[in-house]
C-alpha cells in the first residue's frame, strides 16, 4: 500500500503562497523568504503568516478570502505533472493507493475526485494531524493492513518521514518544495527508506528497496 501526502507531494503549494503574499499586501519573495527562515528554525507555517501580519487568523481570514471571491482552495492545475500518473502507475502495478495529508476537507474533496485512489482522507476529517500517532494509525486503519506494508510519501522529514518510522512505516522523502530542500540536508533525513527526487522516480525506488 502506497500512502501519499498532499501539499508539495502531489501538489504545488506556489499559486496558493502567491495569493497569499497579495492577499496580506507583500511581494511573493517576502512570503517566501519569511517561510524558508520559519522552516529553518522549525517553526509551524503559520508563523509566517503572523510575521507577515501580526495576529493573524487562518479561518477568519479564509473566510474573508471567501467573501472577496479569493478562496483560499488547491485547484486541478496545482497538480505537480509527476502526481497523477505516478499514482495511476502505482495502481497498474497492483499497490493499493491512499492520500492522506494534513488539508481541510475541501481539499480532500478534490483529491476524492481527481486522484482515483482507494481511499483519500484529511487531517480535519480525521481529526488528526501530523506528526500524531493518531494520523499515522488511522492511515494504517483506511489502508486496512499492517503499518508494515505501508509506505508513505511525503517532503517533510519532521511531519512525513519521522513519524511514518515511529508508526513502522516505510518512509519515502520526496525532496521539493521548500521544506523538501531544506529538510534534506538535516541528519534525521537519512532515516528515510528511500530519498527521491520526483514521484517519477518512486516505482524503480520501490522495486529496488523490495529486491535488497
Amino acid at each position: 500500500m502506497i500512502v501519499f501526502d498532499v501539499g508539495e507531494t502531489l501538489v504545488d503549494e506556489s499559486r496558493a503562497w502567491t495569493e497569499w503574499a497579495h492577499w496580506l499586501g507583500v511581494s511573493a519573495l517576502t512570503m517566501l523568504g519569511v517561510l524558508g527562515a520559519v522552516i529553518e528554525r522549525r517553526g509551524d507555517h503559520l508563523e509566517a503568516f503572523r510575521i507577515v501580519r501580526p495576529g493573524f487568523d487562518l479561518e477568519s481570514e479564509r473566510r474573508a478570502r471567501a467573501a472577496a471571491g479569493l478562496p483560499d482552495e488547491i485547484r486541478a492545475c496545482d497538480f505537480y505533472p509527476d502526481a497523477l500518473p505516478c499514482l495511476e502507475a502505482m495502481a497498474r502495478r497492483g499497490y493499493g493507493v491512499g492520500v492522506v495529508g494534513n488539508t481541510n476537507t475541501e481539499t480532500e474533496a478534490l483529491m476524492r475526485e481527481r486522484c482515483g485512489a482507494d481511499f483519500v482522507a484529511s487531517s480535519a476529517g480525521l481529526g488528526a494531524a501530523k506528526p500524531a500517532p493518531e494520523f499515522f494509525a488511522a492511515v494504517a486503519r483506511l489502508a486496512g493492513v499492517d503499518p508494515g506494508e505501508i509506505a508513505y510519501i511525503g517532503d517533510r522529514v519532521d511531519n512525513d518521514v519521522l513519524p511514518a518510522i515511529a508508526a513502522g512505516m516505510t518512509a519515502v522523502h520526496l525532496r521539493r518544495g521548500p521544506w523538501g530542500h531544506l529538510h534534506a540536508a538535516r541528519p534525521e533525513a537519512a532515516r528515510a527508506h528511500l530519498r527521491i527526487e520526483s514521484l517519477a522516480e518512486l516505482a524503480a525506488a520501490l522495486e529496488g528497496l523490495h529486491a535488497g
